[in-house]
């Protein structure tokens, strides 16, 4: 599952790397003047990250830079910003509060936004250039606008329903979205209509992404134009066969019910086809993906010259990986490569791969034991990048000069760099990035621009264009730590992060970080314990985080985190850990970790408290259950509790078919164990959260007071799985630490 991280932390002093019984570095006292965080600023607007852009695009010709920008009096509202790099101006080209119609979205749109992380965000959420530069595309309130340059707003649809996953096509002739479970294409200026035939039943669906798709496969759409627009790919599925899951939104004044198809592991599937048509929907042929129905459709991608559709095909057990080339005309495929996992392991899917114009592909795989590149040319493999470190992404390709632009951990696996390499020569790899920072990268398609976001301990988000060579040529935001920057009143009382390391079990090397308060000698400190635990995340990096971090420092606690084994970025055997043991190693180390903080003559040993948010709250109850008294209380937010009431695609991955191997979701659900837990436990969940359901709190909640144990609890109605907002948010943390103050009381005053 792509579990939501508990919100990071924010930093800002640079430190240097400490070790296993360190002691922290302190930064300087605060004068007293500095003002200290709490959590009403912290969830108030403007964001203190300052002005952190969203969807940052160029345009075609090169000319605009455009971004979604949040308002300064509303944090979760965007509007589409313009920087024309001819004249160096900022304009806004869209306003989204003067364009709204304030029509409702539609259940759909609203689910498809929860999946996609950005259920909380108001206004202008996307929006996609034309081919000629002239106009943008912008979906707003369940219908789609024209934006032209000059100031021209066109409103292409005037709908009851909503146009889900709207795009223009690569030539910028037709406009193409999802409506009424149909695909529906037509002319720019034109009335659009549907293409794709009309289901009788409603379980099935053309042009969307099925639910585990959106959810566990980070694929959005369920179309794919042909870069000469004379062909779209489109998905159908079916979901007859998906088992119905009666999901209950429980609001403050009432209680809606969804019967939603929902694959829970060990479950049917949605069953699914692609087929290829013309963009009138004549010509449909269907794609061959093979005699196995019980696969995952997981990318689709034309080649350059739209000549192969390339399908990837996926099985059950996500221990394979077919790379099919497809004959569009016929729908014949053939397999071009397959992947394998390694044993008792899994392949991952990545969007880290390109095809080149030379019918070439430049490709991501952990065939090695680590993320790395590789090129596939003439039916030959060549290993472009290697090393004991892992490439978290492919920025873009420079074809004509045959430079490739990668970030990856080479150099820090805590700050991900800024690398380029040519591919006549790769193992000659160029740094581009600054060092002490993390970045991320992406390119325009050419390969001739780059952008990058980089943050680091001492610097919020900041956002620049750079050249070939990563000279840096304008800033598209600098967000720079001045007077006028909503962080600077709170600068002066900003505490600084160490990092160290401490071993597992195995020997195995494990980073954390820590903020301490301004500590007197002799003093002793309670904890803030803060873990994710699971699959697919690092939470300790040298980059900026929220500033919530630092307000629950100004309560003199100790902020502490540490990355276990299963975590993000640290190779194939790293992650394996997991491996049908969920519930098991990550609760090892992170034991590891309060045991060091136990030994520290800073830390008061007996005021640690453990904190996570979904697999994160999963965490706390499983280390409640494992090691009584070991910490004062724990905290579990949205926790999932027995992974058979999760999805196929993200449990399976990890777990197996329950149908399969029983015992081992036996040994990691975490109600069995309910009447072990011995600690003061505070759990939290939305009331209307459609990923880690309410049951997996409601069955907790019922064995625990079936055994007489002891908890408290606070519900959020009408919340989902993110349980945030400018009040909602305070009250969320206020109630935290009021459980927390009263479980775990100073005795020295």
């Amino acid at each position: 599952m792509r579990l939501l991280v508990a919100l990071l932390a924010a930093t800002i002093l640079s430190v240097s790397p400490a070790h296993a019984g360190d002691a922290p570095v302190s930064a300087p006292a605060a004068p007293a003047e500095a003002r200290s965080l709490d959590f009403e600023r912290v969830f108030a607007s403007p964001s203190l990250n300052g002005a952190v852009p969203r969807g940052v695009k160029l345009s075609p010709d090169g000319r605009w830079l455009t971004v979604l920008r949040g308002r300064a009096d509303d944090r979760e509202r965007y509007d589409l910003w313009g920087f024309d790099r001819t004249t160096g101006k900022w304009t806004m080209l869209v306003d989204s509060l003067k364009l709204s119609s304030g029509k409702e979205l539609s259940e759909a749109e609203k689910m498809q936004r929860e999946r996609q992380r950005i259920g909380d965000l108001k206004g202008i959420v996307s929006y996609d250039w034309s081919a000629d530069s002239k106009a943008i595309l912008v979906p707003l309130d369940g219908d789609l606008y024209l934006a032209g340059l000059d100031g021209t707003i066109t409103r292409l649809t005037d709908s009851t329903g909503d146009e889900l996953n709207p795009a223009l096509s690569p030539k910028g002739g037709h406009v193409s979205f999802v409506r009424d479970r149909r695909l529906w294409t037509g002319k720019v200026g034109a009335e659009a209509g549907p293409v794709t035939p009309q289901e009788s039943a409603e379980t099935v669906h053309w042009g969307e992404a099925e639910f585990v798709a959106q959810e566990e496969m980070a694929r959005f759409t369920g179309y794919w134009w042909a870069p000469d627009d004379s062909r779209i790919a489109v998905q159908r599925f079916d979901d007859a066969s998906v088992g119905i899951v009666t999901r209950t939104a429980i609001g403050a004044e009432s209680t809606k019910t969804f019967q939603q198809r929902y694959p829970v592991a060990g479950s049917a599937n949605s069953l699914v086809s692609l087929w290829v048509m013309a963009p009138d929907g004549s010509g449909k042929v269907e794609v061959d993906l093979g005699p196995d129905k019980d696969i995952y459709l997981a990318r689709v991608d034309w080649a350059p010259d739209g000549k192969t559709l390339y399908v990837q095909r996926q099985n059950r057990e996500q221990t394979r990986l077919d790379m099919l080339a497809v004959d569009p005309t016929t729908g014949k495929s053939r397999v071009l490569f397959t992947e394998q996992a390694a044993s008792r392991s899994w392949v991952n899917l990545s969007n880290d791969y390109r095809f080149l114009k030379d019918g070439s592909l430049i490709w991501w795989s952990e065939r090695d034991g680590f993320g790395h590149l590789w090129h596939l040319k003439g039916g030959k493999w060549k290993q472009l990048t290697k090393g004991p470190w892992v490439v978290t992404g492919l920025a873009g390709i420079d074809e004509k000069a045959g430079r490739v632009y990668f970030t990856a951990t080479k150099d820090d696996v805590l700050a991900t760099g800024v690398y380029a390499l040519n591919l006549a020569d790769p193992y000659k790899i160029e740094r581009l990035g600054e060092p002490g920072f993390a970045h991320s990268a992406s390119m325009d398609k050419a390969g001739q621009t780059l952008l990058v976001s980089r943050s680091s301990p001492s610097q919020p988000p900041q956002v620049y264009v750079a050249d070939g060579k990563g000279k840096r040529l304008a800033w598209v935001e600098e967000n720079k730590l001045d007077a006028s920057h909503p962080y600077a009143p709170y600068l002066a009382a900003h505490r600084a992060p160490t990092f160290g390391t401490i071993l597992a079990a195995d020997g195995t090397e494990l980073h954390w970080k820590m903020i301490t308060p301004v500590m007197e000698p002799g003093k002793r400190y309670p904890v803030f314990f803060q873990h994710y635990g699971g699959p697919t995340a690092q939470t300790v990096t040298r980059g900026w985080a929220s500033p919530l971090e630092q307000a629950i420092v100004a309560k003199g606690y100790i902020f502490f985190e540490i990355d276990n084994r299963g975590s993000e970025n640290r190779g194939v055997k790293f992650a394996s850990a997991l491996y049908r043991a969920m519930g098991g190693v990550e609760v090892e180390d992170q034991k590891a970790g309060a045991l060091f903080l136990k030994g520290l003559p800073y830390v008061d040993g007996d005021r640690i408290a453990t904190y996570g948010w979904s697999y994160g709250g999963y965490m706390t109850i499983k280390m409640l259950q494992a090691d009584p008294g070991l910490y004062a209380a724990g905290i579990s937010g949205a926790p999932v509790t027995r992974w058979e009431l999760y999805d196929t695609h993200y449990t399976e991955r990890y777990m197996g078919d329950p149908r399969q191997v029983p015992q081992a979701y036996a040994k990691a659900n975490a109600l069995d164990d309910a009447g072990k837990i011995a600690d003061p436990l505070l759990l939290i969940h939305g009331m209307a959260d459609d990923n880690v359901v309410f049951e997996n709190s409601s069955m907790l909640i019922s064995r625990m007071q079936g055994q007489a144990v002891p908890f408290e609890m606070m519900l959020y109605p009408g919340y989902t799985h993110r349980v945030s907002g400018p009040k909602v948010g305070v009250h969320l943390w206020n109630t935290i630490f009021a459980f927390l103050d009263k479980q775990m009381p100073d005795k020295a005053k």
